[in-house]
Parts: C-alpha cells; sequence; structure tokens
C-alpha cells in the first residue's frame, strides 16, 4: 500500500488580496485568521425571496475599492450558528463559492457578514486554510505579488508583431 506524501503547505502572510471568480470581484483586501474557523464574506442586505416554489438567498457585496455594491442569488445555502469575534453567537447564512490564491482556486464555504467596522471585507479562517498553507504573519500580499509576477512573466512571453 503506497502512503500519499503529503502536499508541502504555501506560506501565506497576514493579509492578502484575493479573488473570487464566480463573484467578479478581484483583488479584495482578505486577513488571514487562524483564531476563526469558518471564512466570511463582506455584505449587506441578506434576504430571503420566494420565486414561485423556490426560495433564494439574496445579498448585496460591497466593494471597498469604491465601486458600487452589486447584487447576487444563490439557490444554494445553508444557515449556521457562528461564534464572533466577541464570543457573541449568531445565525449566519453561509454560501459555498471559489476564492483563488497563488493561482489555485479553492472552492470554499463563506459566512454572510456586515463587516463595515472592520478594516478587512473577508476574513479567511482555519477551514479554508487548513492542510493548504502555514501563516506567517510577518508577511503580507504573498498571493497578490506571486500573481503580479505570473502576469509580467506572461506579458513578457508574449510575442510580439513587426510593425507593417
Amino acid at each position: 500500500m503506497k502512503s500519499r506524501k503529503p502536499k508541502p503547505k504555501q506560506v501565506i502572510g497576514m493579509t492578502d488580496l484575493i479573488d473570487f471568480p464566480d463573484l467578479a470581484l478581484f483583488n479584495v483586501q482578505a486577513k488571514i485568521d487562524t483564531g476563526a474557523f469558518t471564512s466570511a464574506l463582506h455584505c449587506k442586505h441578506i434576504e430571503l425571496e420566494r420565486a414561485g416554489m423556490q426560495t433564494r438567498l439574496s445579498f448585496w457585496l460591497i466593494d471597498k475599492t469604491g465601486g458600487p455594491p452589486k447584487q447576487f442569488y444563490s439557490d444554494q445555502f445553508s444557515q449556521r450558528m457562528i461564534r464572533n469575534s466577541f464570543g457573541v453567537a449568531e445565525l449566519r447564512y453561509v454560501i459555498k463559492t471559489r476564492v483563488t490564491l497563488f493561482g489555485r482556486t479553492i472552492r470554499a464555504e463563506f459566512t454572510l457578514a456586515d463587516r463595515e467596522r472592520l478594516k478587512n471585507p473577508v476574513l479567511l479562517g482555519r477551514k479554508l486554510l487548513r492542510n493548504r498553507f502555514v501563516v506567517d504573519v510577518s508577511e503580507n500580499n504573498l498571493s497578490y505579488a506571486a500573481k503580479l509576477a505570473n502576469q509580467a512573466r506572461k506579458s513578457s512571453t508574449l510575442p510580439v508583431s513587426e510593425p507593417s
């Protein structure tokens, strides 16, 4: 019987700029929080809507870079009791979406929360980090730096056409 060798863990800093391809949100500021189990995404106006026989979740994602809020719908959601940083349990909606870090796209659960008073609109918790990343709190934006380096590498290898 072969034993599987665990993949090496990627070093991630205390904060990073990450992408949500399913939500068309890019370079979103995220805090890496090993104290949180579940990841959280900042949004407002979270409501259940009836569409015929189906119930869907409506929510507005707030772009802290100054862009207009965007409304999203999900028919795949759940609710869960989440203990916030103050130790208070609250019932939150949970969605699954993809997040891109270091060129890897990861499907993860995010609770929907109003993070208006907090600096970072996204919190990445242990459930997403486990067996993938190790946190170096002295670093920041390592995934974003890798993304920029990859984009620069790609643009420098593009063929250049001769002027006519």
